[in-house]
């Protein structure tokens, strides 16, 4: 039965700052390189007749990561394990000879995949029916369609059930007819006890065929769990990701304007959301968060106060706190000093929707008797929905259960 075991998997590339770099290497000098990491500590297991499906965005490493499994790539750090017969459809074209015929390239893919000439002729028949191509079996490949590339690629792999089958996103280049065959073939293949690794954008195909997701985003992995459970965290990050830009692109098209007004003897140089050491503008209802403020003194302060203030879109006062309150104290500041204050949110509990952050520099408990530098909307996020959270309405969530008791029976 096939298994794969995947141990601290990382794969890097080397970036040469000039053409010559890599011929002064081989000559003795010094790197001349820097590494890129596209995928890094991947660890996971798939057991005897599991399926799991690969998800995350165009760029993520998915591909990668099932070349280092198929051992057409080699990994630059960690281990894979694959017991079992192997078949894997990866990139399209892959193993093809563009001037050989369909036939012909059945022979030459066989021939890699270990099966003697006998062997491969026995198979002919089959491979040429399922792939319905006609007369172009017997043409150069060149004359295919990206479809009909697929077609033959597919069966070749799935011409015998082998224990594990790795499937790339290649299905997606061919018609729906034959899209619909090759899942009935992965299926049954499932079903006598097939283990499989996929990767789809088609969130539907990962639930029917899946038992587990692994989400894999900046060459790292996410999370690993049922495919609804991904599926849904993948679903809120990418509609964070995709308001973080329309938000982005809103403050580059206005400007940013906003009110400000103070003595300046302190000024906001910067001010930054933050999820981790990564600066956004889209969190989901929940997410931890830093509101980091950099300060610069144009005055000897002795004590500085800091404060924010959280709105919603119709200009409502939601949160509001200072480090007076929060008894944090300022460092002195001499005249020119800078420091950063940062305000952590261990969990967001915001309804879905936009809010602004205004910021104020002052002393003492409040920016009356002394304002240095207060500064309305500067700066926009957005609070969107998590799947996970149960559908609410206002501006706070909060924590609440529901029971039933009671109730009349059928008469």
């Amino acid at each position: 039965m096939g298994q794969v075991r995947v141990r601290g998997l990382g794969k890097a590339y080397k970036r040469y700052a000039h053409k010559r770099g890599r011929f002064l290497e081989w000559l003795g000098a010094r790197p001349q390189h820097e590494l890129r990491w596209v995928l890094r500590d991947i660890t996971f297991d798939v057991d005897a007749g599991e399926a799991v499906g690969i998800v995350g965005a165009n760029g993520a490493g998915k591909s990668t990561l099932l070349k280092l499994i198929a051992g057409t790539t080699r990994a630059t750090l960690g281990s894979v394990e694959l017991l079992g017969s192997v078949s894997a459809l990866l990139e399209l074209g892959i193993g093809f000879h563009f001037e050989f015929t369909g036939r012909e390239n059945v022979y030459m893919a066989g021939s890699i995949r270990g099966l003697r000439p006998a062997q491969i002729a026995s198979h002919m028949a089959g491979i040429e029916e399922f792939a319905e191509i006609g007369d172009y079996f017997d043409q150069p490949l060149r004359t295919y369609s990206s479809g009909m590339q697929v077609r033959l690629a597919f069966s070749i792999a799935t011409v015998t059930r082998p224990e594990v089958l790795i499937v790339d996103e290649a299905l997606s280049v061919g018609d729906a007819y034959f899209a619909h065959k090759s899942f009935d073939r992965i299926r049954r293949f499932r079903e006598q006890g097939t283990t499989l690794l996929f990767v789809s954008h088609n969130p539907g195909a990962v639930k029917t065929l899946c038992d587990r997701a692994v989400l894999i985003d900046e060459g790292q992995m996410i999370r690993d769990d049922t495919p609804d459970a991904v599926l849904d965290y993948y679903n809120a990050m990418i509609a964070v990701q995709k308001s973080d830009y329309d938000i982005r692109q809103t403050e580059l098209e206005t400007g940013h304007r906003s009110t400000r007004s103070g003595t300046q003897a302190a000024v906001v140089e910067d001010i930054e959301l933050l999820s981790g050491d990564q600066p956004i503008r889209a969190l989901r209802v929940g997410d931890s968060a830093t509101i980091r403020v950099m300060v610069r003194s144009r005055s000897e302060i002795p004590s500085l106060t800091a404060g924010i203030l959280i709105r919603d879109r119709l200009g409502n006062d939601v949160f509001g706190t200072n480090t007076h309150h929060m008894r944090a104290q300022a460092p002195y500041l001499a005249p020119g000093a800078q420091a950063a204050v940062e305000f952590r949110f261990a969990s967001l509990q915001l309804g879905t929707g936009t809010y602004s952050v205004t910021i104020a520099l002052h002393t003492g408990d409040s920016h009356v008797a002394s304002n240095y530098d207060w500064w309305d909307r500067a700066l926009v996020f957005r609070i969107v929905a998590d799947e996970s959270v149960p559908t609410f309405i206002g501006v706070a969530r909060m924590e609440v259960t529901a029971n039933w008791t009671g109730g009349a029976l059928p008469s």
